[in-house]
């Protein structure tokens, strides 16, 4: 038998294995048993639509759960009806499939199914794309080739797989991030939404929803079970994994997005200096940076770190927030920005679980609670930080920017303390920075106090940081709900 005859019939043995409902009419049990996110339900319609002439490109972080999502997806399918021969699943890292372009496996299947490409209704999805060169460019053909397919490509590399989509796919590819489990979607997967009782206040004047717990000793025991391991649905729901998260996801995230990606879409030759870089980053997520202080400790020069910052939030591991002074104006010269982890339980996987008693968690809530808007892409997010006084930094959290005015909106106090709900007085830079913006009213969050303080005429409104997470998470899904018009 011929070289090429053998490699076509190992590719159509491994296609009919990744494929098993084509003769057993549903996906494997291990993903039937998963429960799946949230965001499927915004995923489905975009997937089901008739205008079929657009690619879909899910995009995310490693281990979010891209591959489920592709498999759930496909279960929805032949349960509304469409044929499971009808359904092609690729991974494109499939060593197998190496050199072989997206246009000849779906041919190949096509043949193995004995389906017309060209006027059947078939749908096809191709799992981590960023593994093979000009993807955009094959993807876009078989776009404008089959007019009757529907093609959905997933990858890792966000930032990156974004740009090539915005410029090779313009028309063709509709984009949909899939982000790391957000505390709203992390409780409702453990089962725990009923602790969750919706409520409306007033606040700026209009009904604004908020969420008090009945239980809400058990729903901090829950935040800071999110905060060490609950932003990858795999860790959630494996006790195995979560008795050694560090090597599950230091293995299959960390290393393979810093030791594999990154240097095969950059070029990096120093992946140790890359390394030790994010190390120290997540160590000290939410902390306040500059770029002299990073090269000092790193030994990495400027410009260096600068491209590197940039390929960390490409990987989506990291996230810059921009610095406003205490007027909510950006200074001409960024030298200082702080650095979140995209996810807090990244921190976990390379240190050790953290206690509601460990000095570090006042910034893992706060990297926790910015995790929750993250997903939104919302630029107009950032915090305030300024000198005080001769021996002291003013500083302000969360500050919400209207983008048509240029103004902080609303603020947000991140606490992990019910301290400030007895002693509000002590908010110095908040009251400060709501005086020097004739703001009125500010958020503060609280450990378990909630309630509203007036000083001196300024509304404090005080919500559990853990039931302002689980508000905002619902938010940022809603948020996603409106951008594709859902």
């Amino acid at each position: 038998m011929e070289y090429t005859e053998l490699l076509e019939k190992q590719i159509i043995g491994r296609l009919k294995v990744d494929n098993s409902w084509w003769v057993e009419g549903v996906i494997p049990d291990y993903f039937l048993r998963m429960s799946p996110r949230l965001y499927l339900n915004i995923f489905m319609p975009l997937l089901q639509s008739i205008d079929f002439r657009r690619a879909l490109i899910l995009m995310g972080p490693r281990r979010v759960g891209k591959t489920v999502m592709m498999f759930h997806s496909i279960q929805r399918l032949i349960d509304s009806g469409i044929s499971p021969q009808n359904i092609i699943y690729i991974s494109v890292e499939t060593p197998i499939y190496n050199k072989i372009y997206l246009e000849q496996l779906f041919l190949l299947a096509c043949q193995v199914l004995g389906k017309d490409p060209m006027k059947d209704n078939m749908y096809v999805f191709y799992d981590e794309i960023q593994y093979l060169k000009e993807w955009e460019v094959n993807l876009k053909s078989l776009v404008d080739t089959y007019r009757n397919a529907k093609f959905v490509a997933s990858g890792s590399a966000s930032a990156e797989l974004k740009k090539r989509s915005n410029e090779s796919g313009a028309g063709r590819f509709t984009d949909f991030s899939l982000p790391p489990l957000t505390f709203y979607e992390y409780i409702h997967l453990k089962g725990y939404s009923n602790i969750m009782i919706p409520d409306v206040i007033q606040w700026h004047g209009n009904d604004a929803k908020v969420y008090k717990a009945l239980d809400q000793q058990r729903l901090n025991e829950l935040f800071l079970d999110y905060i060490n391991y609950g932003g990858y649905p795999e860790v959630v729901f494996s006790e195995k994994i979560r008795e050694n998260p560090g090597q599950f996801i230091r293995h299959d995230i960390i290393d393979k997005v810093l030791l594999r990606d990154l240097p095969s879409l950059y070029g990096i030759s120093d992946v140790q200096e890359l390394n030790s870089l994010f190390t120290m980053i997540a160590y000290h997520s939410g902390g306040q940076f500059s770029y002299e202080s990073l090269s000092k400790s790193s030994g990495v020069k400027k410009e260096t770190l600068k491209k590197y910052i940039s390929y960390l939030e490409a990987a989506f591991l990291v996230k810059v927030l921009r610095r406003t002074d205490d007027t909510a104006k950006h200074y001409q010269r960024e030298t200082q920005f702080k650095i979140y982890l995209t996810n807090p339980s990244l921190r976990c996987a390379l240190f050790q679980p953290i206690s509601e008693h460990d000095e570090e968690l006042g910034n893992m809530v706060e990297t926790a609670v910015f995790a929750q808007w993250i997903p939104r892409n919302n630029s107009s997010i950032c915090y305030a930080n300024w000198r005080l006084n001769k021996k002291q930094q003013g500083e302000v959290d969360i500050v919400g920017l209207s983008m048509a005015k240029q103004k902080p909106d609303w603020v947000v106090e991140v606490k992990w303390t019910d301290r400030y709900y007895d002693r509000p007085n002590e908010l110095v830079s908040l009251k400060y920075f709501m005086e020097q913006n004739k703001m009125d009213q500010a958020l503060v969050t609280s450990i378990s106090k909630s309630g509203k303080l007036n000083i001196d005429g300024k509304t404090l409104l005080f919500i559990p940081v853990s039931c302002y997470a689980y508000l905002v998470g619902e938010n940022t899904l809603n948020h996603t709900k409106n951008l594709y018009g859902l």
